[in-house]
């Protein structure tokens, strides 16, 4: 057991210690400041300019980023249509596999230019290599504009900002070229030595030991994989994801491919620390997260240790765990692990089936992305945790009598609106997509009984996991829910949309109205933001708004089917 358990405490640490000098070397990278990359990567950075046509020195007003952000995203978003509707007449297809319809190219765009990187289709069959290498692509768009429009309400909270905020651009290029490109191509070349393929042939053919011939995919996986982790993107190169053996062959893979599931989210806090230069604020803001994740990853851990209780009822020994859906290279406290860190930082890779996860572990990996701001995404994951901070700075102002303010800037009605908004938007695009579903589900049998797999509480949780993580840009799936259909590709198609671009406007929106106030000078009376007693604040808030609204529809769910199965 406690050998099971040391994989992961490494890696956990492991990462939250290279993650400090990386957040420092971010905050260097979006202050302007000379690091030692510029020499290799300067002339990129131009020629990348210089093709764009932008220049990278001028200005933005907030609005001004949003409109670039957005403009950035329709025009990759019609050429991934061009391309998933053509693949089988395009280049790059040596296993002939067929064009998407329309319904799942529009899911698959969405998904991919979002940062959700949901799949409605297996890989290895569903995808040409053309396709393969264009979702690559969006994979570090996605990731790279998640961190810049963060760079943006990182320079808005500086002191004395006024309504100029950087170069949308030279964020957006600086963090695909500057950090997820060097940091992809070194864990590119450590799965590539592990015996992940990186191959433009089509399948290959083998004779198993029983004398069956087979033929098995592979591709340019490697530099898939690679960035799929470290962009919080989670789209699998195979329909298997990081439990197939050719993404993840091994313990020394799967503790580097989880290491860098959440090693951005968290150097973006000491980033945050360095640009302002209050590290105590960064440090407060780390440990609400940290907390909010071990909360949800030590009892997931211990109920995937201890065994299915339906299994333990029948007096069946599980030394191993519960090792249903589960890789017997990784085992359950990896397992376990995983399942965590790609849903509290909206990855949604996956090293194991999520669908047979124990009931309570089910549970506490939606709510992960249900809270969806303990880590969170690459940039996006802080955006989250912004919009909490100025509830609870609101909240707290009114409690002591006194006009709420935030880093010297007053939060008034116009800013309370838009945090109200955002926070309650996420628990509206999940409840209603699964109420519509539910209804759908019951009344018109005969047109939607192939849905789910498996009926009652599992079933209904199926549904609620799959807006769950379209809402929180995840992309994992209780996949005993048949969802390439258009009722499931164009309503989670619908709910990545909004559950990506709106949580982005309204915090910039925010960012940058505080940035055009007058500076308070701060006084004894001053509510400091920066110390635990803040913290415990802003983390009661994200119970109270986010957890607790979703709390009837887990009792449906996991709750009802836990308690189903101890007694």
């Amino acid at each position: 057991m406690y050998s099971e358990i040391t994989g992961p405490l490494l890696v956990l640490i492991g990462t939250i210690l290279f993650a400090i000098p990386l957040g420092r070397y971010i905050g260097k990278l979006y202050n302007g400041e000379s690091v030692w990359t510029d020499k290799i990567l300067q002339p990129l950075d131009r020629l990348l300019y210089f093709l764009a046509g932008v220049n990278p020195n001028t200005p933005m007003r907030w609005q001004q980023h949003l409109r670039a952000l957005l403009t950035i995203n329709l025009v990759w978003f019609l050429f991934s249509m061009f391309v998933l509707m053509n693949m089988g007449w395009l280049p790059l297809n040596p296993d002939q596999n067929p064009s998407m319809s329309a319904d799942l190219a529009f899911n698959t765009s969405i998904s991919f230019i979002s940062n959700t990187n949901l799949q409605h289709y297996s890989g290895e069959s569903g995808v040409s290599y053309l396709g393969q290498l264009v979702l690559v692509l969006f994979q570090f768009i996605s990731a790279g504009a998640g961190m810049a429009v963060c760079a943006v309400v990182f320079k808005a909270m500086k002191e004395k900002q006024g309504t100029q905020l950087g170069n949308f651009y030279f964020y957006f290029v600086r963090s695909c070229t500057r950090v997820l490109l060097p940091l992809s191509i070194v864990l590119s070349v450590i799965l590539l030595f592990r015996g992940v393929p990186m191959t433009f042939q089509g399948k290959d053919q083998f004779i198993s030991l029983q004398g069956d011939t087979l033929h098995v995919s592979r591709g340019p996986s490697a530099a898939m994989i690679a960035i799929k982790q470290l962009g919080t993107n989670g789209g699998g190169f195979f329909g298997a994801n990081s439990a197939h053996p050719l993404e993840n062959p091994d313990a020394i893979t799967n503790a580097f491919e989880n290491s860098a599931i959440f090693l951005i989210p968290v150097a973006m806090i000491f980033a945050l620390g360095y640009m302002l230069k209050r590290r105590k604020l960064a440090w407060m803001i780390f440990g609400v997260m940290t907390i909010g994740v071990l909360l949800l990853l030590i009892p997931t851990i211990q109920q995937e240790m201890n065994g299915n209780p339906a299994i333990r009822s029948l007096g069946i020994a599980q030394p191993l765990g519960s090792m249903e859906g589960k890789e017997v290279r990784f085992g359950s406290a990896a397992s376990a692990f995983w399942a965590i860190t790609t849903t509290c930082t909206s990855n949604g890779s996956v090293n194991a089936m999520h669908d047979s996860l124990t009931p309570l572990s089910g549970m506490f990996a939606m709510l992960g992305m249900m809270i969806n701001a303990f880590w969170g995404g690459v940039g996006v994951g802080f955006l989250n945790f912004y919009v909490f901070i100025i509830i609870a700075v609101f909240i707290s102002g009114l409690m002591v009598g006194r006009t709420p303010e935030f880093l010297g800037k007053k939060i008034e009605a116009k800013e309370m609106k838009i945090a109200s908004i955002i926070a309650l938007l996420h628990p509206l695009l999940i409840l209603a997509g699964t109420a519509l579903s539910s209804y759908l589900y019951a009344h018109h049998p005969q047109e939607y009984a192939g849905w789910l797999n498996n009926s009652g509480n599992h079933g209904f949780s199926e549904m609620l996991y799959e807006y769950t993580s379209s809402s929180a840009n995840n992309g994992s799936g209780f996949e005993g829910l048949g969802d390439n259909t258009p009722w499931w590709n164009i309503s989670c198609g619908v709910v990545m949309l909004l559950g990506r671009f709106l949580p982005i406007i309204g915090p910039v929106a925010i960012a940058g109205i505080l940035a055009n106030k007058k500076q308070v000078p701060e006084t004894a009376g001053t509510l400091r933001t920066d110390t635990a007693t803040f913290g415990i604040m802003t983390f009661a808030v994200i119970f109270i708004v986010a957890a607790l609204s979703f709390f009837p529809a887990l009792a449906l769910g996991p709750l009802a089917e836990y308690f189903g199965i101890i007694h």
